[in-house]
């Protein structure tokens, strides 16, 4: 048996004794009234009193220690276990001792029937016999309480019926050394059997808590889960939430192994729990995302304080790796919300912003994320409709080659315009629809409109013109996109030669996931474009192998370029590469003739921009264009 389990069997005693102790005093000083009142109607009224104030004494004296405070067990455990278990245990010996004084009383019953040789006689044997027993029977806890109390007034009883000299009087004191000696033996079998049955109930008890505390903290880093967060945080009042998760942790689990990245979550927890103030929360939700709740205005420490002291706290080295290579960025929600699942979500929203921004930073929840939050939900809940009535519409921008002004594509672009919210930006429209399960059904959507457009071209004789897709990662790694897109192409009668797909350069880093239905889509003629080129991180090889036709440079590196000469390098090496590749290279973002001008001599010929052409209906595309020419220079 463990010396905790010892230890909390020991109080299961104490706390016992206790309560059947105070049970049994209600029948011992009835039983002494009677005693009193018997005595006083033989004659023996003052013998009586005294006798009765002695008992009633030794009673008030067992009431107090079953009543007093004992350390360890009515203190919520705020004491230290040794403390505790030596305070039970001198609390047990005293109740045994008061039990012992008790007894001695009822040992002088005898002297208010002269020996046991008055009438009174049989009444007062039966009233030792009666309250012997009880004692045993209420004192099943702690066998030295009871055989403390019955062994005196048996004792003393069979001493007086010995003295007597009959041969009577003898057996009936053997009988009641007997019976001394049984009531014994019950109150040990008594009490092993309550450490037994104290020992499974305590063993049950601690399995449940190691099992509540598996279900509410983290097994790796011992701060709460999110199972455990949810519970405490939910009837918090505190007023700062913040979310945070880690810059570059991917890579150590890639470079280093899990079992390094390991000991980062659990030095990281180390290091968060150092930075909570009192009656703060920290948790770790999952993976490398944490959370810490607490009221700023309780503790006195300010959140934006706390922030840059736990940005800091992360930032210091960590063993066996570079310094720097691990991060936080945290969201950070202030004030009440309906529930903590409001809150987090809106510290996951300025996490997003903090993130986007760059590593090592934090962002408040503001109107400016509320109102994104609450177009995100409204578009999350009014896409099926708007797309089942046509508000969902499939616009068009020019894409021009500058070298004679002819129209070389168009550049298929999602719009709705929401009620409530206005203009709704591509993205988040494209994340409401795979919130709400419509991403194949939003891409169909967009191909049947691309399709339209391009039967629309090769009756006005620009059949040749190429009609290019954005395509999400979702959809390309999820949706059967290949056999999606040629089977819509074969149901209009079209080629495939004059589609486009455009992916994310980020999109381009998972080979695997598309590379076969890539695959697929370049054998039938399909063009693949890298749209947003030079922000990501594609290699050589990869461009080879998921058989780009295209890239497209990014508007952030082409926008101001004719005046931006840090900048120039970059989209020259990117037209470099794409005309040593034989890869045609679309400049996106062309606002200025200034730009136009710049990109015409570093020799990029495809361009795409609000100077040239803004986005516009497919009607109105169509109106605009002159074949078989537009000039834009």
């Amino acid at each position: 048996m463990t010396d905790a389990l010892n230890s909390a069997i020991r109080r299961d005693q104490l706390d016992a004794a206790r309560r059947s102790v105070l049970r049994a005093l209600l029948i011992n000083g009835l039983l002494g009234l009677t005693c009193l009142a018997v005595a006083i109607r033989a004659g023996e009224g003052a013998a009586g009193a005294v006798w009765f104030a002695a008992s009633l004494m030794a009673n008030l004296l067992r009431v107090y220690l079953c009543r007093a405070p004992c350390r360890g067990l009515d203190d919520d455990g705020a004491t230290a276990p040794d403390v505790a278990d030596a305070a039970v245990d001198r609390r047990l010996r005293l109740s045994a001792f008061a039990a012992l004084l008790s007894g001695s009383v009822w040992a002088f019953l005898p002297a208010l029937c002269a020996g046991y040789t008055t009438p009174q006689t049989l009444f007062y044997l039966t009233v030792t016999c009666g309250i012997t027993a009880g004692a045993v029977g209420y004192g099943t806890s702690y066998a030295r309480i009871p055989i403390a109390f019955i062994t005196p007034p048996l004792l003393s009883t069979a001493g007086c019926l010995i003295s007597l000299g009959e041969f009577d009087q003898s057996c009936l004191a053997g009988t009641v050394l007997l019976y001394l000696a049984a009531l014994a033996r019950t109150c040990f079998g008594a009490e092993a059997n309550f450490r037994r049955t104290s020992g499974l109930k305590n063993e049950a008890n601690a399995l449940a808590d190691k099992m509540a505390g598996r279900a509410t903290c983290d097994g790796l880093t011992g701060l709460l889960n999110r199972a455990g967060f949810a519970e405490q945080g939910e009837h918090s009042h505190a007023s700062c939430l913040m979310l945070l998760d880690l810059d570059g942790f991917k890579s150590v689990n890639d470079i280093y192994g899990h079992g390094t990245g390991d000991q980062v979550l659990v030095e990281v927890g180390r290091r968060l729990r150092a930075q909570v103030p009192p009656r703060g929360l920290a948790a770790r939700l999952g993976g490398d995302e944490f959370a810490i709740l607490y009221d700023p205005a309780e503790t006195g420490v300010p959140f934006r304080a706390l922030a840059e002291a736990v940005i800091a706290a992360i930032a210091e080295p960590f063993d066996r790796f570079d310094t720097g290579r691990v991060g936080i960025s945290i969201g950070i929600h202030l004030g009440v919300a309906e529930s903590l699942t409001e809150r987090l979500v809106r510290a996951d929203e300025a996490l997003y912003m903090a993130k986007s921004t760059g590593r090592n930073r934090y962002h408040v929840f503001d109107d400016e994320l509320r109102d994104r939050l609450d177009m995100r939900r409204d578009a999350e809940r009014d896409l099926p409709d708007a797309l089942a009535v046509g508000a969902v519409e499939v616009w068009f921008q020019p894409i021009f080659d500058i070298r004679d002004g002819n129209l070389a594509g168009l550049e298929a672009l999602i719009r709705w315009h929401h009620p409530r919210h206005g203009w709704v930006p591509p993205s988040e429209l494209i994340a409401a629809a795979a919130m709400t399960g419509l991403t194949e059904s939003l891409l169909r959507f967009i191909l049947d409109g691309v399709c339209r457009m391009r039967l629309a071209l090769r009756d006005r004789g620009l059949g040749a013109v190429r009609t290019g897709m954005n395509v999400c990662p979702r959809e390309l790694a999820q949706a059967p996109l290949d056999q999606i897109i040629l089977g819509k192409l074969a149901a209009f009668g079209l080629n495939a030669d004059g589609l486009e797909i455009e992916l994310t350069e980020d999109m381009a880093l998972d080979v695997a996931a598309v590379s076969e239905k890539l695959t697929n889509l370049s054998h039938a003629g399909v063009s693949i474009a890298i749209d947003d080129f030079g922000v990501g991180y594609s290699s050589l090889s990869r461009l080879r192998q998921l058989r780009v036709n295209r890239v497209k440079i990014d508007r952030s590196l082409v926008t101001g370029l004719g005046e931006a000469d840090d900048k120039r390098g970059l989209v020259q090496a990117v037209i470099d590469l794409g005309r040593a590749l034989s890869l045609e290279v679309v400049a996106e973002g062309v606002e200025t003739e200034t730009d136009l001008t710049a990109l015409r001599e570093m020799g990029c010929s495809l361009v795409q921009g609000y100077h040239l052409g803004r986005p516009m209906r497919a009607d109105a595309m169509l109106d605009m264009l002159v074949p078989p020419r537009r000039q834009v220079a």
